[in-house]
């Protein structure tokens, strides 16, 4: 009923929510996008995508779609590789940084999984700079950390900014020391929090030290200090108080996969391309 290429190019489209730019990432016309779309709607009796001038959004039916064809198209890719004999074998020891997991990270890697199901996936959750010397120590053969824009090697899936994080209840006099609710040292976040409050000549004390993003959001939203994260990271329920505080830019930062160049280059190829050109907007 669902054609695949029907499919392929609606999802291109909600995921973009540009013809244009799903036509690009298809290699497609947008001409051929767009009939592609009006077909499946036929096919589905249902209207999928509202149109106007400025915006391409999805229907309550286009969402209930989308979540349908990514499902039949991973059964149908997994079907044709299992078939033609190049079902893809194998382990992968992937390792994430720990607030990278908040992100839509883990329906990529379930997506990954439906795909390559005789992929045996092993999963590593940590602080980035651990991640990367389990890297080199050759104990994970894939990496997705967070580093100093333009620092380190590899394929960067998206660019962000350190932001100033808190409650809008959060105040802050002006000379008293900066409450910080950071990870523990080594810490990329907590390292470039700190030094650039020394270099701005602000004084700072530690509220809280945790391992995890979970303890992060607990604090502050607990009120009991301000933390630094990447912008596209901050839930809802939080603000970004930079500016509201004077508080000094802490910098630029990437997301980035890094491999173990002894590991398997096909299997790493395969969850490089499932992740690289994925919004990785906040889930929490």
């Amino acid at each position: 009923m669902f054609e695949p290429a029907q499919l392929r190019s609606f999802l291109a489209v909600a995921e973009t929510l540009s013809f244009t730019k799903a036509a690009e990432r298809l290699g497609l016309a947008q001409p051929t996008v767009s009939q592609h779309v009006r077909k499946l709607e036929t096919a589905a009796k249902r209207n999928l995508v509202s149109r106007d001038t400025r915006d391409v959004r999805l229907t309550d039916n286009g969402d209930a779609m989308a979540g349908f064809a990514r499902t039949i198209l991973s059964a149908h890719d997994a079907a044709t590789r299992y078939f033609s004999g190049s079902a893809m074998r194998g382990r992968l020891r992937f390792g994430t940084a720990d607030d990278l997991a908040i992100t839509g990270l883990p329906r990529i890697l379930r997506e990954f999984r439906q795909v390559y199901p005789q992929i045996n996936l092993e999963l590593t959750v940590g602080q980035s700079d651990q991640l990367y010397k389990k890297l080199n120590a050759g104990q994970l053969d894939l990496v997705f950390v967070k580093w100093v824009a333009g620092v380190k090697d590899g394929t960067v899936v998206q660019h962000d900014t350190f932001s100033w994080v808190g409650l809008e209840q959060t105040s802050l006099e002006p000379g008293d020391p900066v409450p910080l609710i950071a990870y523990p040292s080594p810490s990329l976040s907590r390292k470039l929090a700190i030094d650039a409050l020394e270099s701005s000549g602000r004084t700072w004390r530690i509220t809280c030290t945790t391992r995890q993003i979970s303890g992060v959001l607990a604090a502050l939203r607990a009120g009991i200090g301000v933390a630094v994260m990447p912008t596209s990271l901050v839930p809802e329920d939080l603000l970004i108080i930079t500016r509201r505080f004077d508080l000094p830019p802490v910098g630029d930062v990437d997301f980035t996969l890094i491999r173990n160049p002894l590991a398997n280059a096909e299997v790493i190829d395969a969850l490089t391309q499932t992740i690289v050109g994925r919004t990785l907007k906040k889930s929490v």
